[in-house]
């Protein structure tokens, strides 16, 4: 593991845009740990990051489009520390930073109640059909289609981290049943929340919302295959604010587009930003979110707060939130 440099640290932020440092009120407590350089763009390529970062002691990663390759970072011989501003560390590549003798930390629960609530939104966005229907009274029509509810149905959680948790909670609150699925349950946190677990096939194929709260990892990547997305029930909601890779998506475009699975809700995708003209943007059963569940002001500020605590932990030879 990395020891701090002796001196204050040269602390980068590639990529703070939208702005999340900058401006906030942790910026000054992150200026008395080091010498602070903000980018306020974004990082576009192995060699834009490269420039931004090649005499950093630590680098702030903010969003998820900086890639922290194995070439990029051997050519950082300073790096010590890469702090993650979020739960999903796959931008960075661990074994190199094994390695390389770099720590990696990230910022686990910190967006918990944003992103629960987030999936939940679009849980109902789908079922109440509001995007549709607010398009059709701004075009002056007055279709009075039926719409869903989710009271009395049942929500099926992939994953039970601190988001997982609070989107469970969120259902039972809505007046649904919650059964999970994830890779290391807490049968007493279930217990307590009246959640069962059960195996994935069941979660996937016997509720009428699927909601996705796993980190992306070398586990759970392609996870819910073709296989599963086809057993989900032919009205059932799927919602992704986890990362796009985690789903086959183009199963799940097929099967959305042939009616076989009710509809999707999805904050995440394999590509980001979603390309022009791709697939998703057609489908009147899909509602999509540009990938900001956890951008809330409150969520941002607790976040960056433990961005700082991070790295001051580190400076005193105490890291927490380790990954490597």
């Amino acid at each position: 593991m990395a020891n701090a440099p002796d001196g204050k640290p040269r602390i980068v932020v590639p990529d703070d845009n939208p702005p999340a440092v900058a401006g906030s009120v942790h910026e000054p407590a992150l200026r008395a740990l080091g010498d602070l350089r903000i980018y306020d763009s974004l990082a576009l390529g192995p060699e834009a990051l490269l420039e931004r970062i090649r005499d950093a002691h630590v680098a702030i990663c903010i969003r998820n489009s900086s890639v922290f390759s194995a070439d990029v970072l051997e050519r950082c011989a300073d790096m010590r520390h890469i702090v993650v501003f979020g739960i999903g560390v796959d931008m960075v590549d661990l074994d190199a930073c094994r390695r390389l003798g770099i720590i990696v930390t990230n910022t686990p629960g910190y967006s918990a109640a944003a992103v629960a609530e987030h999936a939940i939104a679009l849980a109902l966005a789908v079922a109440r059909r509001i995007v549709t229907n607010d398009r059709i009274v701004r075009e002056g029509g007055w279709a009075k289609d039926a719409v869903g509810q989710l009271y009395g149905k049942t929500l099926g959680v992939i994953g039970t981290g601190p988001i997982g948790k609070r989107a469970a909670e969120l259902g039972r609150g809505l007046g649904m049943n919650v059964i999970a699925w994830t890779f290391h349950p807490d049968e007493a946190w279930g217990e307590r929340s009246g959640v069962r677990f059960a195996p994935l096939e069941e979660v996937m194929a016997s509720t009428d919302v699927v909601t996705v709260h796993l980190r992306l990892s070398d586990q759970s990547r392609g996870l819910l295959d073709r296989r599963l997305i086809e057993s989900m029930k032919a009205d059932a909601i799927f919602v992704n604010t986890a990362r796009g890779a985690i789903a086959d998506e183009e199963a799940l475009q097929e099967l959305l587009a042939a009616g076989r699975i009710g509809g999707a809700g999805l904050d995440v995708f394999s590509q980001e930003p979603l390309p022009p003209g791709h697939p998703f943007t057609a489908l009147d059963n899909v509602v999509l979110a540009p990938h900001v569940a956890s951008s809330t002001p409150e969520a941002d500020t607790e976040g960056i707060g433990m961005v700082v605590d991070n790295i001051r932990q580190w400076l005193a030879g105490t890291p927490v939130h380790v990954m490597t």
